[in-house]
């Protein structure tokens, strides 16, 4: 969405398949102004299936088949929600998410992916794996593989469907399988069996049905054409209706899809297989005119046409278009498909064979030529993205006068309103959301089950209307349960300007500490549980328990029920962390702005001789690392174009987990100084606290634990903006003036990287530390690891605290 301007409208794109990936790229190149699009998706990485029997085959790269749905959304300037829809509330205009809040709607698409119908045949969702969705398809394949070449035994593979799909996925496995274990030097025989009800290639040409019938007989592949097909599945073996029995070792499924079974519950017109009737506009037919979809999920009575990829990819510029007719009341334009289209099939090896009407060839230069074309397909998603651009465009002014002219036709009074003085908002106390928008947050979050976390407590009554200042004046967020021991004596219960607490029990002291930053990732409702984890955090490495904290939120400017959205987008993520802790929200602030921001005040307590500190690290200990370093890298690489989504999806799980339950195990190892690593980098918090303990602590950069994908971005060096600021800690290290050139720069780099949610950094007695990370890898910590030691006291007291180890040459 253009910056600056109001968000209006909603575009809910749900699933991140062909058509939908054109149409992100078309908003990009020619962005909605108030129009906000948002992708939800099951998976970042969407795979384009032409290419999947070339993976098979080994050509390609797992990289090479997939579209990077997060790159994309990046340069779209679409929202990415990394959630499985479970259905519609199309009344109140909500796709239902499992685990999480829905997500409004103001237009919505369809464009999922289907899996075989598994249900038709006894035994074959219990005994076979779908080749759809792609996504678990390839994980399998991969297992597969690596047994294949494990031992000199026997491998018998089946597959059972023999459209083209599984007539180039049984010629790839043959392939590959064959060349593995041949390299391998397995001399056992491997069976590839193809399964079809009936004839092969149903609905294609007499050719290509004669040509493959030759080239599976020529490859080895063995081919059951039964007029029945599978009657059952039973464990390592099928049980065809002819009464032959084929044995395998793995089955792969791949015969007629079948749609989601929610879509037949949201009251949308479906037809006969559960697929979603369009019209020729791709609008739902007999529907909501605000709900369209295109690709497998959906079927045309006007105009029908088979489950080809060819026909998703064409529906993406016809459904792009109207997508934006409809949001802005503009007439729709009806689109009919081409009646014939090009079959590209492969067998296996760099051979193909094409159709088109009654047209036929086959041979190596149409694989080539189809490879040219996947290809340059694939390359619009991606190597083609031109950030630079982008972000070059997008920080130029737009140039209509409005910001939201194309929608001015369907905006309500109070939606042009907000338009006209979207460029003189109010500060101080105008700035504040509304108090009737905090009151419906407040009531829907008390009462929704995605707020709770795994050791929530019940959230209390909402209160009522006008009963506390978090109606009144726009103060308190939302409800958790009081802090522990009920020390809270105001709260949200009572309409007082603040909350008021009981001092802790005796010998306890209290903690107290705050954060606050912008959102790094476009999800509301992951941004808050991030935001909620990094807080925490401080309680965390002082020891102490956290059992309230106060909320400062701000959310873009925005039509009301688009702000109400993203602010209980936000706080219930936050509440799903803050309620497993124990630790009750008991007040807060909110604001408009220009970008989404979230910070919290926690206050806790701990014994007051059990307080950990940044100061009490002791000659001879080890350090030891709770989580692996690189969150600011990774997103830094990410808003340019230069990272993973697979990459940011790992590094969001890191920030997700929290340091709460490593303390305990920290403490019972012995440590007697921790600090939690954030915004200062690994080196900073560590010099910190060395300098603080009078000693010198040694690190061992080979030893840090790396995100997957940080050691590219350092190396590719996007750099956070704070990596300047970060780098003077140098001058604390021993030699700190060799560390910029070379290997050690690009380590350095990520020794001084900012952390967002990032681990705990403790010194523990040398004796017990393996012992300590063994329990919290057990603890669900993976990557904890020693990374350094605590070698003496300091010379003098402005000598260089910190010594690097490990680093590359």
């Amino acid at each position: 969405m253009q910056a600056g301007s109001p968000v209006l409208r909603d575009l809910v794109l749900v699933g991140g398949g062909h058509s939908h990936v054109t149409v992100l790229k078309q908003f990009a190149m020619r962005p909605m102004p108030g129009v906000r699009v948002t992708l939800v998706t099951s998976c970042v990485n969407t795979p384009y299936s032409g290419m999947l029997p070339g993976y098979i085959s080994g050509f390609y790269s797992f990289d090479d088949v997939h579209i990077d749905l997060s790159r994309l959304a990046r340069f779209a300037g679409a929202r990415l929600i990394h959630a499985e829809a479970r259905g519609l509330d199309t009344k109140g205009q909500r796709v239902l998410l499992r685990g999480r809040p829905p997500v409004r709607y103001d237009v919505l698409s369809l464009n999922l992916g289907i899996t075989p119908a598994l249900s038709t045949v006894p035994g074959a969702a219990e005994h076979t794996t779908p080749v759809k969705p792609i996504s678990g398809l390839v994980p399998r394949f991969e297992a597969l593989l690596a047994r294949a070449v494990s031992a000199d035994v026997p491998l018998r593979v089946a597959v059972v469907g023999a459209g083209a799909a599984g007539v180039e996925l049984a010629c790839a496995l043959q392939y590959r399988l064959g060349n593995e274990r041949q390299a391998a030097g397995i001399t056992s025989p491997l069976t590839v069996s193809l399964i079809s009800r009936g004839p092969i290639l149903q609905g294609l040409t007499s050719y290509a049905r004669r040509t493959f019938l030759s080239l599976l007989k020529e490859r080895g592949v063995v081919l059951y054409e039964v007029a029945g097909g599978v009657k059952e599945v039973l464990p390592g073996e099928l049980l065809l209706s002819g009464g032959q029995r084929v044995p395998f070792d793995e089955c792969l499924w791949s015969t007629q899809a079948s749609a989601a079974s929610w879509l037949a519950d949201t009251g949308l017109p479906v037809d006969a297989d559960g697929f979603l009737l369009v019209d020729e506009c791709l609008r739902s037919e007999g529907g909501p005119p605000n709900v369209f979809a295109a690709g497998d999920v959906a079927a045309s009575r006007a105009n029908p046409r088979p489950k080809a990829g060819v026909f998703a990819v064409r529906a993406g510029p016809p459904l792009a278009g109207n997508l934006r007719r409809s949001l802005a009341g503009e007439p729709l334009r009806p689109w009919t498909p081409q009646s014939t289209y090009l079959s590209l099939i492969t067998a296996g090896d760099k051979y193909a064979v094409a159709t088109k009407g009654w047209l036929g060839a086959q041979g190596g230069w149409l694989w080539a030529w189809k490879d040219r074309i996947d290809r340059a397909f694939m390359d619009k998603f991606g190597s083609d993205l031109d950030f630079e651009a982008m972000h070059s465009s997008a920080a130029r002014p737009p140039p209509q006068p409005r910001p939201s002219l194309a929608l001015d036709g369907r905006l309500s009074p109070e939606e042009l309103a907000l338009l006209a003085s979207a460029k003189m908002r109010c500060g101080g106390c105008g700035s504040k959301v509304g108090a009737s928008t905090l009151s419906r947050v407040l009531r829907r979050l008390q009462h929704e089950e995605y707020c709770e976390g795994s050791a929530a407590a019940a959230a209390p009554a909402a209160p009522a209307e006008g009963g506390s200042e978090a109606v009144r004046g726009g103060q308190t967020l939302a409800a958790g349960p009081g802090p522990a021991g009920g020390s809270m004596l105001l709260g949200l219960d009572s309409p007082d300007d603040a909350a008021v607490l009981e001092p802790p029990p005796p010998g306890h002291v209290t903690v107290h500490t705050v954060d606050f930053f912008r959102a790094m990732v476009t999800d509301p409702f992951v941004f808050g549980q991030i935001a909620a984890n990094h807080a925490l955090s401080d309680c965390y490495a002082m020891g102490a328990t956290p059992t309230a904290a106060m909320a400062t939120a701000v959310v873009p400017l925005a039509a009301p029920a688009i702000m109400e959205e993203d602010l209980l987008q936000l706080m219930a993520g936050a509440l799903r962390v803050l309620r497993s802790a124990g630790c009750a929200l008991v007040g807060g602030h909110s604001s408009e702005g220009t970008e989404l921001a979230l910070g919290f005040s926690v206050y806790g307590s701990a014994p007051r001789d059990s307080i950990l500190r940044k100061g009490g690290m002791q000659p001879g200990q080890a350090l030891v690392l709770t989580k692996p370093i690189g969150t600011g890298m990774l997103l830094a690489a990410e808003m340019r174009g230069g990272g993973k989504g697979q990459w940011v999806e790992a590094a969001i799980e890191t920030m997700l987990l929290s340091n709460g339950p490593a303390v305990p195990v920290l403490c019972r190892h012995g440590a007697t100084a921790c600090t939690d690593v954030t915004g200062f980098g690994l080196l900073g918090h560590l010099a910190e606290m060395a300098r603080a303990s009078g000693v010198l602590a040694s690190l061992n950069a080979a030893a840090v634990p790396l995100l997957e994908g940080a050691a590219e971005c350092a190396a590719a060096g996007h750099l956070s903006s704070l990596h300047a600021e970060n780098a003077r800690v140098a001058a604390a290290v021993q030699g700190g003036a060799l560390l910029g050139a070379g290997a050690a720069a690009t380590t350095f780099g990520l020794l001084v990287d900012p952390q967002t949610s990032g681990g705990l950094l403790a010194a523990v007695p040398a004796d017990a530390a393996e012992r300590c990370v063994a329990e919290l890898r057990e603890a669900g910590y993976t990557s904890a690891a020693v990374v350094g030691l605590v070698e003496g006291p300091l010379d003098a007291e402005d000598a260089p605290c910190l010594q690097l180890r490990g680093l590359s040459d």
